[in-house]
């Protein structure tokens, strides 16, 4: 049966169109969507295959699907948001806004330390249940009763899910409203953005089936991901448990779309992704809406860990809130670079040399960590056409 791909690019990007078909038929794509701003423009629109394995549905224009930790990426802007506002302080202690975050000796750790990694509070002790994952006051104050995992700001890892719980609930003290309404609000409606953290039954009909690796089958404790089954980085996401071994995606339930789990459960098309991102690295605005000042860009890309990741591994960098270009994560030639991706091979990203927004959204998940070879693919498509 022939891929269906549609959708349209600038004649400049042809190498795009060629890649994203490439992934169909070489790297075992099932369905995705590809979207490019360039200075504040589209310049790439494409989606292609199916909404399932059954390939009984195509993806379409309006296809949503889960986009993991690429929601990250869209906590970052909120953050900055309320920073540049004056309403956030990036070095006050957390507990100046959350009181019960001070518990078990977390009493000085400050704000920059939960967006870059730092806080060790990558995990929760206290056994969970899945259904817990969805109660908000359940999640944040397990966190605040949590003992750091590690001194706090000797080193950084990976905080997989509670970075969600932590920073939003930093966001909700501060701001009154929940993540999910706080970006809706300030960010996807103003901007016109297809891209949503928390989804009513109304959503269901556009997302897309998540077709989970085949480690999902062994995972855990055999992944070679994550190694000790006691560790940090496997307690992480195992507790309350976000993947579902030999069952149904966690991601395709009801109860999952609808919670606000801002480090994971964004749900987003490609086009969304490439919007926001195609703002920040238009000077902060797009089609006259403003984004972020690009000083306020400009601190939140400022380096704050470089190095091996105590909780999954690897070589990470990252700012305030994104990832940073880097080894594990190349978002082409330039420096000042900065994104997210999801887990599976989501991503957003901007390059603020090169005046890219980048989104790429898709239903099969890899299993790279970090980098999906999807991606790279038309990342270096991407560049191969601004040359």
């Amino acid at each position: 049966m022939t891929t269906p791909i549609n959708g349209w690019n600038d004649a400049r990007f042809d190498a795009v169109r060629e890649a994203f078909e490439s992934n169909f038929s070489e790297r075992e794509e099932v369905g995705a969507a590809v979207a490019i701003y360039l200075n504040g423009k589209p310049v790439v629109d494409l989606w292609g295959g199916w909404y399932a394995p059954d390939q009984e549905r195509e993806w379409d224009r309006n296809t949503l699907v889960n986009v993991y930790s690429s929601t990250k990426g869209l906590l970052a802007f909120c953050t900055h948001r309320l920073v540049e506002e004056g309403k956030l302080d990036l070095d006050a202690p957390v507990a100046e806004y959350w009181p019960e975050f001070a518990a078990a000796g977390k009493e000085s750790i400050p704000v920059r330390w939960l967006l870059c990694h730092k806080a060790g509070v990558a995990a929760i002790s206290k056994p969970l249940v899945q259904e817990d994952m969805y109660n908000w006051e359940t999640m944040t104050t397990a966190l605040a009763e949590q003992e750091p995992w590690w001194t706090p700001g000797e080193k950084h890892g990976y905080h997989a899910m509670t970075f969600g719980w932590l920073v939003g609930e930093v966001i909700r003290r501060v701001d009154g409203r929940s993540i999910g309404h706080y970006f809706r609000e300030e960010f996807a409606a103003p901007l016109g953005l297809d891209v949503h953290i928390g989804t009513g039954p109304e959503f269901d009909a556009r997302i897309s089936t998540v077709i989970e690796p085949q480690i999902a089958a062994e995972f855990p404790p055999t992944s070679d991901l994550f190694g000790d089954p006691d560790s940090v980085g496997i307690v992480a996401v195992i507790n309350p448990p976000v993947f579902n071994p030999g069952g149904p995606a966690v991601a395709s339930q009801r109860a999952w779309r609808a919670a606000e789990i801002p480090a994971a459960n964004g749900h987003a098309t490609a086009r969304g992704l490439a919007r926001i991102y195609g703002g920040a690295a238009n000077g902060g605005q797009i089609d006259g809406i403003h984004l972020l000042n690009p000083e306020t860009m400009a601190q939140g890309i400022t380096e704050q860990a470089n190095g091996p990741d105590t909780c999954i591994g690897i070589d990470t960098r990252f700012g305030l809130g994104w990832a940073l270009t880097g080894e594990s994560t190349p978002y082409g030639p330039n420096p000042r670079a900065f994104g997210h991706p999801g887990a599976g091979g989501s991503l957003g990203y901007a390059d603020l040399d090169a005046g890219i927004g980048f989104g790429y959204t898709m239903n099969r998940m890899g299993t790279e960590v970090a980098h999906d070879i999807r991606a790279a693919a038309l990342i270096d498509a991407l560049y191969e056409s601004l040359q």
